[in-house]
């Protein structure tokens, strides 16, 4: 604590106080009166309150002192005057809100509420240290979620990412360094995809409800998405060319732009799904989406899901697996018919090849060269061409 004191020998008052982590004693050539005790104790009070803000110059004070040279190339520590995490979280959202899909702004309005602004909200958004963003994300992995499992670590790094990007924004405004810097997300554990074989596919379209055999045809064998299928209208399906543009999602009943642009694309009919979407004009061409229910609105995935999907497996003594596994069907499919791995990945709404490979491989190793099989083709064929035979031995 800063402090007037007198030195012995001569009996003058100083001034002693901390700067920067340093204990600072000036002197003075005042004699210990307390009329000059009330005049240092004035200096003192607004040296303190100086340093308290960050504007405190030591060479003003104090010209001629050592310590003066000590600290001129010293920067006393910045202090930013910055909003509140959650008055600058809702000015973030504001100015985002118009890039994103509906889905997405609620997902971000939904963490905000739940998780970022309980933690945050009433810290300064300049004050926020890295190891309370650490402490937060170890809170998370004891969360709950509605099933009474932990958040996965997928999710708990959605939850992160608006918090990273509030804290990189402010930074960038208000001038400091973001604390989130050098923090990575936590590692997600790799998971299998569960494609279904072309006999459980079979068994899966001979069994389904006949209204629902088109629906599930096009799923197999086109590879689309759940909202791209749920979203697609008539407008967008060309017989004469035999061609669906998917140009379009069904996202929270919403019609929305594709996942990213490589989802904008146009997927070849094969003869099967040519016949089903064919079977489903007689019903629902009068309707502007070519899933519809009854009234023409677009089908409900969620309610399809539990009321037919679900049932026909376990009907069908099938492993329970996520409608979204029929993309992966098609993929595998594809793959294993041989079709160029680069129309596949188009037909898929990738940009490259890479995801195929990586994800599908390993349900085509002959396609992939990947079981050695190939090599050892090559070996047997070769060793073959060179071996000698035996020549019998003239005896005559």
């Amino acid at each position: 604590m800063a402090s007037i004191r007198v030195r012995d020998k001569t009996g003058k008052l100083f001034l002693d106080f901390r700067y920067l982590n340093h204990r600072c004693r000036e002197q003075t050539a005042l004699d210990d009166t307390p009329a000059n005790r009330r005049k240092l104790e004035g200096v003192l009070k607004k040296i303190e309150a100086e340093i308290t803000l960050g504007t405190f110059e030591y060479e003003r004070y104090f010209p001629g002192s050592s310590n003066a040279l000590k600290f001129i190339t010293r920067s006393a520590p910045v202090y930013h005057s910055t909003p509140l995490f959650s008055d600058f979280a809702d000015t973030w959202f504001a100015e985002m809100q118009s890039q994103w899909r509906r889905s997405y702004s609620d997902t971000i309005a939904s963490t905000l509420k739940t998780y970022l602004k309980p933690s945050f909200g009433e810290k300064e958004v300049g004050c926020i240290t890295k190891a309370e963003i650490m402490s937060f994300r170890s809170a998370l992995t004891k969360v709950r979620n509605g099933n009474d499992k932990p958040l996965s670590a997928t999710r708990i790094n959605h939850i992160i990412t608006p918090l990273r990007m509030i804290l990189a924004e402010a930074a960038d405004r208000f001038d400091f360094t973001s604390p989130y810097q050098g923090i990575k997300s936590l590692k997600v554990p790799r998971t299998d995809v569960e494609p279904f074989t072309f006999e459980e596919v079979k068994l899966i379209l001979e069994s389904v409800r006949p209204d629902f055999k088109p629906y599930y045809t096009v799923r197999f064998f086109t590879g689309m998405r759940t909202g791209e299928i749920d979203g697609l209208q008539w407008q967008f399906v060309d017989f004469e060319r035999r061609q669906i543009l998917v140009r379009q999602s069904l996202v929270k009943d919403e019609l929305v732009y594709t996942k990213n642009d490589g989802s904008f694309r146009t997927i070849e009919m094969s003869e099967p799904v040519y016949q089903a979407l064919r079977e489903q004009n007689k019903f629902t061409s009068k309707f502007d989406f070519v899933f519809s229910s009854r009234n023409g609105s677009p089908l409900s995935h969620r309610n399809v899901t539990q009321r037919v999907w679900h049932p026909l497996l376990r009907h069908l003594g099938l492993r329970a697996r996520r409608p979204y596994q029929t993309r992966h069907t098609a993929a595998t499919l594809w793959l294993a018919s041989g079709e160029a791995p680069e129309w596949i990945a188009r037909q898929m709404g990738h940009t490259t090849t890479e995801m195929l490979f990586r994800v599908y491989s390993r349900y085509v190793p002959n396609l992939t060269r990947r079981d050695g099989s190939a090599m050892e083709r090559l070996l047997m064929q070769q060793l073959s061409e060179t071996s000698v035979p035996e020549k019998e031995i003239d005896h005559a």
